[in-house]
């Protein structure tokens, strides 16, 4: 079993925003996923999109940068330029479908790391079709 998930921004943002309906979901998930003793794989487009979300609450806010800056079972990746041509070219061949820049990202490098599970409630991971998502 592959000990590592990629935490997009749908969920980060979904589990610090209690006013979320579906914030118990992805607070039992993050418990569930500690419990298993997963390590998480993020970007920081996906770290910049969080922070962005809650910018006008401070205390939020803070507690985004803490999760990135500070958590130890959390590695965010670079994205290469290899990673960018890769993601333009997703973004190209799915012309008919919404992925953000953001999202052709977290594609090509759960591809690249060979991530398997992703947790997200972002239709578009659901909509790619080729990794297990969580919830």
């Amino acid at each position: 079993m592959n000990d590592r998930v990629f935490l997009d921004a749908s969920f980060w943002i979904v589990h610090r925003d209690e006013k979320d309906g579906n914030h118990p979901v992805a607070r039992r998930v993050m418990s569930d996923l500690f419990r298993e003793r997963i390590h998480f794989v993020t970007t920081l487009p996906i770290a910049c999109e969080t922070h962005a979300y809650f910018a006008r609450d401070r205390q939020r806010r803070e507690l985004v940068l803490k999760d990135f800056l500070e958590n130890p079972v959390l590695t965010t990746e670079n994205i290469s330029h290899q990673d960018q041509r890769a993601a333009r070219e997703i973004l190209q061949l799915h012309h008919d479908k919404s992925y953000s820049l953001c999202d052709a990202l977290s594609f090509v490098v759960m591809r690249r790391l060979n991530l398997k599970r992703a947790a997200a409630f972002d239709q578009h991971f659901r909509q790619f079709g080729e990794f297990e998502i969580i919830p």
